[in-house]
């Protein structure tokens, strides 16, 4: 018996969320057709100019703007941002730092203090129920 091996593809959709670029801003090639896990890695390892500028520039999909910004994408959402932002767009933001953007990344930290907060506690009753 010949085991028959097909190659694993993906989606545009796909392939554009795994290499953080927002799927309208691509070439319409990449657009059009599937992309195999082998040209995905190719892409990733080495990325020609457009997905260069396209990291560098935007626009940049929302959870990308959401990382850049230091928010959740909820908060993008709710400081009224739905749409992809480009490099230039996100740097006016934070020069401005509207009140809606201070207030979302004070509540960023306050999560992310929780966070560690109840990792710390489960680690102690780990140390705890070891002999």
């Amino acid at each position: 018996m010949t085991s028959h091996q097909t190659t694993q593809t993906m989606k545009p959709a796909t392939a554009a969320k795994k290499l953080g670029v927002y799927l309208p801003a691509t070439p319409a090639e990449f657009q059009e057709g599937v992309v195999s896990r082998a040209e995905l890695n190719a892409l990733q390892a080495d990325p020609p100019a457009w997905l260069q500028d396209l990291r560098r520039n935007g626009p940049h999909p929302r959870p990308v703007v959401a990382a850049k910004l230091g928010i959740s994408i909820s908060g993008l959402a709710r400081g009224g941002i739905t749409e992809a932002l480009t490099t230039e767009q996100i740097d006016a933001l934070k020069q401005e730092l509207p009140e809606w953007l201070q207030k979302e990344r004070a509540t960023q930290a306050e999560v992310r203090k929780e966070a560690a907060r109840i990792k710390e506690k489960n680690a102690e009753r780990a140390a705890e129920s070891k002999p």
